[in-house]
């Protein structure tokens, strides 16, 4: 096990009605906020009219920037910079998924810096000042709430690329499964693959004598292939969009990454996809992370046995223990495909005309990965196994 620091600063609010608490809550940090959301469900579902009535209460002026995308923009982001300086905001609201919530620390971020917001993107600087921000959870889905992590996309050029400072971390994050209920099927389904995507980056590690955070790792993802079944047959199972909505903190607020190195370079490679092809970060994950798998396991045979085995229950073959690996990837596939999504690039439409571009933008500051360091060549790879 690796020396590591843990800590993970977000309070966490967790139920039904608690989003009746954001009043009270932001007043501890601010008068003024700035209230950022994406398309519009939380106007359909009642939890925008929800929001403005509590803050209204606490005596707060709010400022709006709705109109988040999936992937969300570099532009949207400076657009809210701009508000927050010439209003004198000092405060983010974020209400919706993890595209709302990272475009608002990207905000956050961007606020107290004199240059471009962009700048953190590409390593260019540093950032040492954020402003507080607080969440309103609606999609399970990247564990943005509580992560220091936020990806953006600038439409420069296309490049999807992500930042990670402690400093990111909300000051809270309101999560009520409620909120969930009304997600579209595929929604709730590429949400579920993020998390589980999150987990497999830090269960597939080098590292030796990490028991606990492998059995937790183990323990998240078999949560989340219980679980996500039940949502789809009953979409108000209450207790079942609890378990996933845990999940998906739990997944990558960095408490599974304790003592370990985590890989990271199948999100590496799906970022170029989505990046240019504008596909839902989870779907492009359920393609992408399967090829990883079966392009570099045989770097690290028994761990992928013990992840086929743990989480899905397969027999040990001591004398067949690449077989029962491929048989764990084969029944990842099949639980992706169950929840109707693609698993190659093909079903997208998607052919090898721009794989060279894609390779080389995601190994253009060399390679990515610690599991197995992926130079172009292997993305490359990875993509026509994925086709």
């Amino acid at each position: 096990m690796q020396n590591f620091v843990f800590q993970c600063a977000t309070k966490i609010i967790f139920g039904r009605n608690t989003e009746n608490q954001i009043g009270n809550e932001v007043k501890n940090y601010s008068r003024k906020v700035l209230l950022h959301y994406g398309a519009g469900s939380i106007k359909r579902s009642g939890l925008y009219d929800k929001v403005i009535k509590s803050l209204q209460e606490a005596d707060i002026e709010i400022f709006e920037l709705g109109g988040v995308l999936a992937n969300p923009r570099l532009s949207m982001v400076r657009e809210g910079i701009s508000q927050c300086h010439e209003n004198g905001i000092d405060f983010i609201l974020a209400v919706g998924g993890g595209s709302v919530i990272d475009s608002a620390k990207a905000i956050a971020v961007g606020v107290p810096y004199d240059g471009d917001v962009w700048d953190f993107f590409i390593r260019k600087s540093t950032p040492v000042r954020a402003l507080p921000l607080g969440v309103i959870l609606t999609i399970p889905a990247t564990g943005s709430e509580a992560s220091k992590s936020a990806v953006i996309t600038n439409e420069d050029g296309w490049y999807k690329r992500s930042i990670g400072y402690d400093l990111l971390r909300p000051a809270f994050a309101i999560m009520n499964p409620e909120f969930s209920v009304t997600l579209p099927p595929y929604q709730t389904a590429v949400g579920a693959v993020d998390i589980m995507s999150h987990v497999m980056e830090r269960y597939f590690t080098n590292v030796t004598n990490v028991e606990l955070t492998d059995r937790l790792c183990e323990a998240t993802l078999k949560t989340v292939l219980r679980n996500t079944p039940l949502v789809m047959q009953d979409p108000e199972d209450y207790n079942a969009r609890a378990e996933i909505m845990w999940a998906g903190t739990i997944a990558h607020n960095d408490l599974l990454s304790t003592g370990r190195i985590a890989d990271f370079g199948s999100h590496k490679i799906e970022h170029e996809l989505s990046g240019i092809y504008d596909v839902a970060h989870g779907a492009g994950l359920a393609i992408i992370f399967p090829a990883w798998m079966k392009y570099i396991y045989k770097n690290n045979v028994n761990r992928f046995v013990q992840f086929s085995v743990r989480v899905f229950d397969l027999e040990m073959d001591f004398e067949a223990s690449e077989n029962t690996v491929l048989e764990g990837i084969n029944k990842l596939e099949e639980f992706f495909k169950s929840l109707d999504l693609p698993t190659h690039l093909s079903e997208l439409h998607i052919t090898d005309e721009r794989f060279e571009e894609m390779a080389s933008k995601c190994t253009e500051k060399g390679p990515v990965g610690f599991f197995t360091k992926l130079y172009k060549e292997d993305v490359l790879n990875i993509l026509e196994l994925a086709r």
